[in-house]
């Protein structure tokens, strides 16, 4: 719902602009919190889930998350805690996925194979320089909470007006439902403050909540369980690898009577309601190279011990304050409206004619991925892996590890734009701890002395080695990927204590790693990436394009961070190998950007990986604004890998095509992640169930509203016909910056642009800029613009905010 408001106001222009304006007429944009809370974010089923992956809701407090199914007889709530992993120090046979000795000679042996022939096999480069994983370990479910209601009164009777819902504004899963004339409802939230998860069960007639609670877990580990005042304790190890756990669950009934059954379970009867708290942990530690703390029963007492100390009401009130702190700092308004229909019916009509169905759909999906990443990665804990913090099994697809040749990093794409720059810290925590061990990987499998890497994937345990998957297990750029994050989050806040203390020394070992490691091509005398794979096709060569252009990524942003922490000497060493690396970026004979630096690329090649693209996105390499010939060339890689694959590369493709400026392509691949890719719960499908699919498109959806990657702020650069009118507010740019948007027929309307640094704000439009005037939002004060065609520019102060206003409309 738009406030729309006219101002009149008369201000002299700046003698920057040259000419006197009298009165200008500025259109003012707000959405109000009543307006935004109008049409409420939610993700709702009718029955009870049947499938965890396809059905469940998920909670989660970034350490712990649980899955809920909403049974009405039977309530299994599935849980987990990030640092319950098998494999690792404790295991037998772990070794990081190092060699004993450095494999030197192996690698020369691959290079001197690509040099003769021109390439290897993936097959016969595995065999040289991959490994067997031994003891790699795998997340696990923590267990399931059992509410068992076979013995309520009401269980014959018949279910009606079943509702299971997951509120995106509340952070909470409420199930309603109505039996034997008896209103019941149930709460479901995790709290971040307290650290718990806390249920609530409630009826409207008295002493109507009847159930048994106990806590099952597979049979991978040993389990000591007790019941001491409503509490149920229940210890273990983990057989693989002697890991120590606790769970914790504390029933407080009102009304009723609460006994335990066998030491392990306990019953409530007759109850008027319960609220039930539940706290897990290890006695995991993120640090190389034992990973072992203390054992978690002190923490885990004394946080349950404060958690129920405190009414429902209070935990749920704190809850809802420190979610929506975050959740509420953007809104995204593209014709949305109350959403009357269960999610799976919305997804089934999608597309079929429906255009507010169709963007009640869009915007869930947009904030359900912010909704996914605040409930997965919360200061404290680990980030978010390949499910989040969700999974129900013991040996999950790919581990539920941390794959870090795009999935870790497309994690993580949305935290900044979509204004969570908080939920960056788990990310940095866990590269931060890397390094160490990633600088004995440097050694053994490179063989660099200098610097820190890894490769396809990591786990908890501090593994920067190699696998022997033949078509995915060497990506040695992948630290330099990782660090991307960090540069970026100073371009986003201009942090420099963050870029001094943390960012650069990072950067900067990660840099050094490749100042040792590239070689020199004899055909160009260029440095090259040897050997170079690029996912996950083809042979092993020299030089693929996405080697080189993250490469080219690490070192330019490393110089650009040593220049503003004054570090000559290094920034002369780096713009020198800079000045020799191969950029990576060809166009081939069919107008493509090419993949490998020979033009080999397939114009009937349809993979799902499109690595060779990096430069468009998440690289900013490419200038689409100078360089036409390159846009026309990412355009036309892009048109022949069509717009299918798996979910995450989906995403990556919404990202690619709002990049190329091309709205409307953006939004169609949107909508086949959406129809293709989608399950009924809205998580994404690889398949199965792989969380980076949400996080991506959540960013996609946000880079068609602004991008900022190329020292410009650029507003509705890739805004689709299907939202034509709208307005989205609190997304956060470069330069530090956050930004309201509303807009009409296509046309941006007004911004409202607030600045935390001095400085010059470039600004681009999709209209003529003399078309727009600019004032201090506080005071009308005209500010001075100086234009040229569809840019603009302006000198802001921090601090401030500015208004943006098309005049011309």
């Amino acid at each position: 719902m738009l406030s729309i408001q006219t101002i009149k106001i008369s201000k002299r222009i700046s003698s920057i602009l040259g000419r006197g304006i009298g009165a200008l007429t500025i259109i003012c944009w707000c959405v109000s919190n009543a307006a935004a809370a109008s049409v409420p974010l939610s993700v709702w089923f009718d029955q009870p889930a049947s499938d965890w992956e396809k059905e469940g809701l998920p909670i989660g407090n970034g350490a712990m998350g649980a899955v809920i199914a909403g049974g009405v007889s039977s309530d299994l709530i599935q849980f987990n805690e990030k640092t319950l992993w098998t494999g690792g120090p404790g295991a037998k046979g772990y070794d990081f996925g190092w060699p004993e000795q450095p494999q030197t000679a192996a690698l020369n042996q691959v290079r001197k194979t690509i040099a003769t022939d021109g390439a290897i096999t993936p097959e016969a480069a595995a065999k040289l320089l991959g490994r067997k994983t031994t003891a790699y370990g795998d997340y696990q479910t923590f267990g399931d909470l059992v509410l068992d209601f076979a013995g309520n009164d009401s269980g014959v009777s018949a279910v009606n007006n079943y509702r299971r819902e997951l509120s995106l504004t509340d952070a909470q899963v409420t199930v309603t439902y109505t039996q034997g004339g008896v209103n019941y409802t149930r709460e479901y939230l995790a709290s971040y403050p307290a650290g718990v998860i806390a249920i609530k069960l409630s009826a409207d007639q008295p002493g109507k909540i009847s159930f048994t609670a106990g806590v099952n877990t597979p049979d991978n580990r040993s389990l000591a369980t007790r019941v001491d005042q409503g509490r149920i304790t229940a210890t273990g190890k983990l057989n693989s690898n002697g890991l120590q756990f606790e769970a914790q669950v504390q029933l407080l009934n009102q009304g009723g009577t609460r006994e335990a059954i066998d030491n392990k379970k306990i019953r409530i009867k007759n109850a008027d309601a319960v609220v039930i708290v539940l706290t897990a942990g290890t006695d995991y530690q993120q640090q190389y190279p034992h990973y072992r703390g203390a054992h978690p029963h002190a923490q885990l007492q004394q946080r349950m011990d404060a958690a129920v100390a405190k009414p429902f009401t209070r935990l749920q009130a704190e809850h809802r304050a420190d979610y929506q702190s975050l959740f509420n700092r953007v809104n995204l308004t593209i014709g949305q409206a109350a959403q009357a229909q269960p999610t799976p019916a919305l997804l089934a009509q999608y597309k079929k004619g429906n255009a507010t169905l169709d963007r009640t759909l869009e915007a869930t999906y947009f904030h359900f991925g912010r909704y996914l990443l605040i409930a997965s990665s919360r200061a404290g804990s680990l980030p978010a892996n390949l499910q989040g913090v969700w999974n129900n099994s013991i040996t999950p697809p790919w581990n539920a590890d941390y794959h870090v040749n795009i999935n870790l990093q497309m994690n993580y794409w949305l935290a900044e734009t979509t204004n969570l720059p908080e939920l960056m810290e788990p990310y940095f925590d866990f590269v931060d701890s890397l390094v160490e061990p990633g600088k004995i990987s440097a050694q053994k499998t490179a063989g660099v002395d200098k610097g820190w890497t890894l490769f396809l994937n990591t786990n908890i345990w501090g593994f920067t080695g190699v696998i022997e998957w033949p078509t995915a297990f060497w990506q040695p750029e992948a630290a330099a990927w990782l660090a991307q994050h960090y540069y970026e989050h100073y371009l986003f806040s201009g942090d420099e204590k963050f870029l001094r203390e943390r960012a650069y020394p990072l950067m900067k070992s990660a840099a050094e790693f490749w100042l040792e490691f590239l070689i020199k091509d004899p055909r160009d005398g260029k440095l090259i990436v040897s050997p170079s794979f690029s996912p996950e096709q083809g042979s092993f060569t020299n030089g693929a394009a996405m080697s080189q252009q993250i490469v080219f990524d690490l070192l330019r942003n490393t110089r650009e961070a040593a220049s503003i922490l004054g570090d000559k000497k290094f920034t002369q060493q780096v713009a020198k190998k800079l000045a020799q690396l191969d950029s990576g970026i060809r166009i081939g004979s069919w107008g493509q950007l090419q993949e490998w630096k020979e033009d080999i690329d397939d114009p009937k090649n349809d993979h799902r990986h499109i690595s060779h693209l990096f430069s468009l996105h998440p690289g900013n390499q490419i200038n689409v604004h100078k360089d036409p010939q390159l846009l026309q060339a990412a355009r036309t890689t892009l048109n022949a890998r069509g717009d299918g694959g798996t979910g995450w590369s989906q995403a990556w493709k919404v990202n690619m095509w709002a990049r190329a400026l091309d709205g409307d392509r953006a939004h169609k691949v949107l909508g086949e992640q959406l129809q293709r890719s989608t399950l009924s719960n809205l998580w994404d499908n690889h398949p199965p169930f792989q969380i980076d699919g949400n996080f991506g498109a959540a960013a996609g959806i946000a880079e068609m509203l602004v991008q900022s990657h190329n020292g410009e702020l650029h507003l509705l650069p890739a805004l689709p016909a299907a939202w034509a009118t709208g307005s989205v507010t609190g997304l956060r740019a470069r330069g530090g910056i956050t930004l309201d948007m509303s807009w009409e027929n296509g046309k941006l309307i007004s911004a409202k642009i607030h600045t935390t640094k001095n400085g010059k704000v470039q600004l681009r439009t999709g209209l003529l800029s003399e078309k727009y005037s600019l004032t201090f939002a506080q005071g009308g004060t005209t500010v001075a613009l100086k234009r040229k065609g569809t840019s603009g520019s302006f000198m802001a102060q921090g601090g401030s905010t500015y208004l943006l206003a098309n005049s011309g409309r």
